[in-house]
């Protein structure tokens, strides 16, 4: 917390405008004798949503002295369109008001540096506190107490009703629905987030069945009548008919018994982890935290834990939990999984060989390799997004939340802040667009030669047909893989070319400014060369008794923009990955040229 002596808080001002209030302008010259807490936020951030949780009880137990205004400010480009704000204002019932600020003018008012950051001002409209991310609940209770008593004794507090005015609800079927399970009746499983409920749809895709939960928000277990949950996204069917649930703000994992309409709880504690907490353990006894899909994968149950950037998975043949892959930190880093970065995973899709990932705050596509290596697709960095098709290491996508295997091999790819349904093609390195005009697409399944998708900010399913190359069994697109690349057996030199691009400069401030990956499928078919290091270029020693195979490479680079006078350059990751197939032949190449970076690159 930095505690600031006498500093007048800026007034509020954003183009969006206000939401929550009826229409109403609101000020803090007006909220003059109440205490205000600002809450910087941005509604991608899985911390703002954690804030924005631990703020419900402070607001319900102070709702005459105090007032929460949220200050939406966006990251991405699709957060600065006044709709999506209010839709997420309802997804995430947000029961205060809420400025839309998309040009960050309060933001930068206030100096801002990090979503979610909260700034308590108190009744004479001064500055008196700041924290950022998220876990200050405590200490701001402590302190709106504090200022309650002092400003009461002064004659400064003015008690009153909250400016906050209720938006109509709205009669749909769904309501903000996250993920989907095709069901083995040719029905479907919908998680219906903002009602917390499940909902079992016909094969119509619009038909309820039966919903699963009360509607009211809660961890109770129990028959689908009184069960509750707490904003439940992913699903995962086991081979027993019963459905894994990701419970996400509840913080664990349920199991719904289709059969017999039971839900249970299986892992988490319901409260929220925190970073020092154990890493592995009896499944009710370890805290998860925003787990926010789940894919059954080589026997286990694999979680997207978005609120820790990790992978973990549950075994259900014994109930224990583990971390798979990531180290806790935020970013995007390939490796092995204990070395590997990911920003707020949320989409999973399993086939035998990968487990894919939605890497939703990087705007990238990863993979878990059997072996537990973490690759990426496509994707270089938490501020590179955007819509551009085309070969993987310069294709562009903005907060997916989903992917979806197809029987080709290829994967589709729930571009969420983009509306539109993309096609990544492992065989190619090429993504190209499937759908557009799609409303924040979540998730998606296969039916038949369809593809049904998750219109989240539409409240429904849509139903869409799959180009006929994406429907091909992999056995039969494997044919046409480009042929391997014939290199001799023994030493093979790898060079990854990278030229910072125009007006930047190698950033090297923190350790090597570039990093190296390698490994192959079979490992035996690499007797030295293999792991990670700083130089792009090394000796890869190939064993002439695997006269084929696969190798795996990733590389990333660090740059700066060049100019002395720039006290805050922007910095970027530079990241790509390759999958070379690869013949042992006496006459073949003895040397391996990739380009990361070069001159002409955009």
């Amino acid at each position: 917390m930095v505690k600031r002596a006498r500093i007048r808080a800026p007034e509020l001002a954003g183009r969006g405008g206000w939401i929550n209030t009826g229409g109403r302008e609101l000020s803090l010259a007006a909220l003059r004798g109440r205490i205000v807490i600002l809450d910087f936020w941005t509604f991608c951030c899985i911390n703002c949503l954690h804030a924005l949780d631990e703020l419900r009880e402070l607001e319900a137990g102070h709702r005459d002295t105090l007032v929460i205004v949220g200050v939406h400010s966006p990251k991405f480009a699709h957060e600065a369109e006044h709709e999506a704000v209010l839709d997420a204002v309802e997804r995430y019932a947000v029961g205060h008001p809420v400025l839309d600020d998309p040009d960050l003018h309060t933001w930068g008012q206030y100096a801002i540096h990090a979503w979610p950051t909260l700034v308590v001002v108190d009744p004479e409209g001064y500055i008196v506190a700041q924290h950022a991310g998220e876990g200050h609940a405590h200490a701001i209770e402590v302190l709106v107490r504090e200022l309650e008593a002092e400003h009461a004794a002064k004659g400064t507090l003015r008690r009153g009703d909250t400016p906050y005015v209720a938006p109509e609800p709205e009669a749909t079927a769904l309501r903000f629905p996250g993920k989907l399970l095709a069901l083995p009746s040719g029905g479907f499983l919908v998680s219906d987030t903002t009602r917390h409920q499940l909902v079992e749809l016909g094969e119509d895709g619009e038909t309820p069945v039966r919903r699963i939960g009360s509607g009211a928000r809660g961890l109770v277990d129990g028959p689908a009548e009184r069960a509750r949950f707490n904003e439940p996204q992913g699903l995962a069917l086991l081979p027993d008919g019963s459905v894994i649930v990701a419970d996400t703000v509840n913080h664990v994992l349920r199991r719904y018994d289709a059969a017999g309409g039971e839900v249970t709880t299986l892992a988490g504690t319901g409260g929220q982890r925190r970073r020092d907490e154990p890493r592995s353990g009896p499944a009710r006894s370890v805290s998860l935290s925003s787990p926010w899909d789940v894919a059954a994968w080589r026997g286990q149950v694999w979680i997207a834990m978005a609120g820790v950037h990790q992978l973990w998975a549950y075994d259900p043949r014994d109930g224990t939990l583990a971390v798979t892959a990531g180290t806790a930190d935020e970013g995007l880093v390939d490796g092995p999984g204990a070395e590997a970065l990911f920003a707020q995973p949320s989409g999973l899709a399993a086939t035998e060989e990968r487990l894919w990932v939605a890497d939703s705050e990087a705007s990238a596509l990863r993979w878990v390799d059997l072996d537990g290596t973490v690759r990426t697709a496509v994707g270089s960095g938490l501020f590179d997004f955007g819509h551009r098709d085309g070969p993987a290491g310069q294709a562009l996508f903005q907060h997916p939340l989903g992917v979806t295997a197809l029987p080709d091999g290829s994967v589709a790819v729930s571009d969420t802040y983009n509306n539109a349904l993309r096609r990544y093609d492992p065989r190619t390195g090429e993504v190209s667009t499937l759908a557009t005009d799609l409303r924040e697409p979540s998730d998606a399944v296969l039916a038949g030669d369809d593809v049904v998708v998750v219109e989240s900010a539409g409240h429904r399913l849509t139903r869409l047909r799959l180009p006929a190359e994406a429907l091909r069994p992999a056995a039969l697109a494997d044919l046409t893989r480009r042929e391997p690349t014939e290199v001799a057996p023994g030493a093979l030199r790898l060079d990854v070319t990278f030229e910072a691009p125009a007006g930047q400069k190698p950033d090297s401030r923190y350790g090597p400014a570039t990093r190296l990956l390698v490994s192959a499928t079979p490992p035996e078919l690499l007797q030295g060369g293999e792991g990670a290091g700083s130089s792009l270029s090394r000796v890869l020693r190939l064993n002439s008794d695997v006269p084929t195979g696969v190798l795996h490479v990733s590389a990333t680079a660090a740059s700066c923009d060049d100019d002395p006078g720039n006290l805050h350059p922007a910095c970027h990751l530079h990241q790509r990955s390759w999958t070379i197939p690869v013949r042992l032949a006496e006459a073949g190449a003895d040397s391996l040229p990739l380009v990361l970076a070069g001159p002409t690159d955009e």
